[in-house]
């Protein structure tokens, strides 16, 4: 580990002191108030890009890690770190943060400086989580993400919220207890909250775990994480969240939101409950499948352009799920590249969505129609992010969907061949969707007075287009930076399997990576300290 300053405490609790100048701030002047929290969003997305020269590439374990005792009984520490996966995850939040604010600018009409307050403290928890290698402290920026995501949809929701937050609340904090509850148990059996601390304990032997206990464990950890997902058939509550929130807290939700589940299977499931995890595998691949066909096919006849997008969002996380549980190192990079490129997709799906909204104040697709005559830039903006979604070659979604689908097929092809129809669904019902909606004839005539994007919108969707772009040509800027990461946790795992044994597609620890990730040849016999030894 790579000792630093404070830049991950900055990433943290800055949004929090933007917070409290909004509360301070005297008045009801919402110019000054948009205008505030604007500017403390793009400072901290500038924050965050200090990650990029912080965190070395194919560096072993957490960088910049800060470490403080916080609790003397029990033994709570102040511990935060950052490899590759977590930092684009911090990045990803931070960026979609101030679109956020720039997308309610003319949206949220009452509660002002509380909705601002609001979405700067749910960027607290969300940073919170991916950075805590504390198991409480973990804990306690998860549950504060909750509150702040609750009041977005039941104050500044639609006509359904107040049912649509409390159905989010309780599906959440039943995952919670569960998780909690295997937060405890593990801090009884080896009397610490320390992630890395315990991942020695079970590598050195000193913490041994039955196999029932294992599986009683890892499935309390993964049911929470499943609910976060949401994987099948744990969704239900996503399209009534996704269809009451408002579009920021859409964007915030699928964005990043979401990733916290998968993010929490690769950092916690994975390296803690190996056995556990291996013995689940084809169980949750076949409950990801389902997800990945269920949620596209529902998607297709959804009435309803919001709720179209959320479900095509359950579905493209399916994907998500069964690279991470593939095993394999590629597949888990295009997990991963698949959590950043659906978080930019999705959310942009979600602002397009929205500025409909604001516009005709209604969902259903049936009251569109033609909108390419009106909204010509709006309606190209929207077909470039349906292509992005749908895996076109040289936009960010092909190449996680790739990556997913290639890693998968070198450990079971009947996986890969089931879930790549998904891909198909997901032209057919994305096509379709914007077929409807801004081709043929103008069928409303208060459509034809619509106006097309401003400068304000013009400004936010061309940043998406400019992301969406790069991520799909220049991905190697991102698969090389987490592709130790995601070796680590495979090679975390082989540690209840005989030293000789390596999973399928694991990277050999004689083996070396190159700068894009990719082996290079090597002879060289490990020594017997990197035979015992851990990254």
């Amino acid at each position: 580990m790579e000792l630093s300053g404070h830049l991950l405490s900055v990433l943290i609790f800055f949004p929090a002191f933007g917070a409290l100048a909004l509360l301070l701030l005297r008045g009801d002047d919402h110019l000054w108030i948009r205008r505030l929290t604007f500017v403390v969003s793009v400072v901290e997305f500038v924050f965050s890009l200090f990650l990029l020269r912080a965190v070395p590439i194919n560096a072993p374990g957490y960088s910049l890690v800060e470490f403080g005792h916080w609790i003397s009984a029990p033994p709570i520490n102040y511990h935060l770190g950052v490899d590759g996966i977590s930092m684009f995850l911090v990045i990803l939040t931070t960026f979609l943060t101030p679109i956020c604010v720039l997308a309610s600018w003319h949206g949220v009409h009452h509660r002002i400086k509380e909705f601002h307050v609001t979405l700067l403290l749910l960027e607290v928890g969300v940073v919170g989580v991916f950075l805590s290698l504390d198991l409480f402290l973990f804990f306690l920026f998860w549950e504060i993400m909750l509150i702040p995501m609750a009041f977005l949809i039941g104050i500044w929701g639609h006509e359904r919220r107040l049912y649509a937050a409390m159905k989010f609340v309780l599906y959440t904090m039943a995952g919670s207890i569960l998780m909690l509850i295997g937060i405890i148990w593990l801090y009884n059996a080896t009397g610490s909250f320390d992630l890395p601390v315990i991942q020695q304990m079970l590598h050195d032997g000193v913490l041994t775990l039955s196999t029932r206990t294992e599986i009683l464990l890892f499935l309390a950890f993964f049911l929470a994480f499943a609910i976060k997902v949401p994987l099948f058939p744990l969704h239900t509550w996503l399209p009534d969240a996704h269809v009451e929130a408002p579009t920021a807290g859409s964007v915030i939700l699928a964005g990043v939101l979401l990733k916290m589940g998968t993010y929490g299977m690769i950092r916690f499931c994975l390296p803690l409950f190996p056995e556990a995890s291996h013995r689940a595998a084809p169980y949750v691949a076949v409950l990801a499948i389902i997800g990945i066909i269920y949620g596209a096919l529902v998607a297709m006849v959804q009435p309803n352009l919001k709720k179209l997008v959320a479900y095509s969002s359950v579905s493209h996380l399916g994907f998500v799920v069964l690279g991470i549980f593939a095993f394999q190192n590629i597949s888990m990079q295009g997990a991963v590249f698949q959590m950043l490129a659906h978080g930019v997709s999705m959310g942009a799906l979600f602002l397009l969505v929205g500025m409909l909204y604001d516009r005709r104040h209604t969902f259903e697709i049936t009251e569109y129609g033609g909108l390419s005559t009106p909204m010509p830039r709006l309606a190209a903006f929207f077909l470039f992010v349906v292509l992005s979604s749908m895996g076109l070659p040289m936009l960010n979604g092909f190449v996680g969907e790739y990556l997913i689908l290639l890693g998968t097929y070198l450990v079971h092809w009947n996986w890969a061949a089931w879930a790549a129809t998904g891909v198909i669904l997901s032209a057919c019902y994305l096509l379709w969707s914007y077929q409807r909606v801004f081709f043929g004839e103008v069928t409303h005539q208060k459509n034809c007075a619509l106006p097309d994007t401003d400068a304000r919108e013009n400004c936010i969707l061309v940043t998406v287009v400019i992301v969406t772009l790069w991520m799909g040509i220049g991905s190697p800027f991102f698969t090389r930076r987490f592709a130790v990461p995601c070796q680590t946790v495979l090679e975390q795992m082989n540690r209840s399997f005989a030293q000789e044994a390596t999973l399928p597609g694991s990277i050999p620890k004689a083996a070396k990576l190159d700068s894009s990730g990719r082996i290079l040849a090597s002879t060289a016999t490990p020594t017997s300290s990197e035979r015992s030894g851990t990254r």
